[in-house]
């Protein structure tokens, strides 16, 4: 079973840069089409977006296409999400999250395994 560790959350002012880290424990990474969602207070949980597992497809929700930037070091197992230009409403918990093959979904429910998640706070 894959686990998923979420890293570089924080503070920072509107306009200012983050870059999240999403480290894999499995060695089934480079199988696995990742994503990140995010969830701010009393929102559902949505789609940020996606990096295929051979890097053929990137994929990103309309409100951080670009802003945002999806990566990923199959050699060091980690999937990244480069935030800059960040707004107050990107304020959210960030979610990284793996399925099976190559295709990406925009839906909770495609993706099996989730991290815990970690803060991105935006002041304004």
């Amino acid at each position: 079973q894959e686990q998923l560790v979420e890293s570089g959350g924080g503070l920072v002012q509107a306009g200012g840069s983050l870059r999240l880290s999403c480290a894999a424990s499995g060695r089934l990474f480079s199988t696995y089409s990742m994503a990140w969602f995010r969830q701010a207070p009393g929102k559902e949980r949505e789609y940020v977006g996606g990096i295929s597992r051979r890097v053929g497809n990137i994929d990103y929700a309309d409100s951080v296409k670009g802003r945002f930037t999806i990566s990923r070091d199959n050699a060091k197992n980690t999937v990244y999400l480069q935030m800059n230009n960040l707004k107050s409403e990107d304020t959210a918990v960030y979610y990284c999250a793996a399925r099976e093959g190559n295709l990406l979904y925009s839906r909770v429910a495609e993706y099996a395994y989730w991290g815990q998640g970690t803060q991105v706070t935006v002041s304004s």
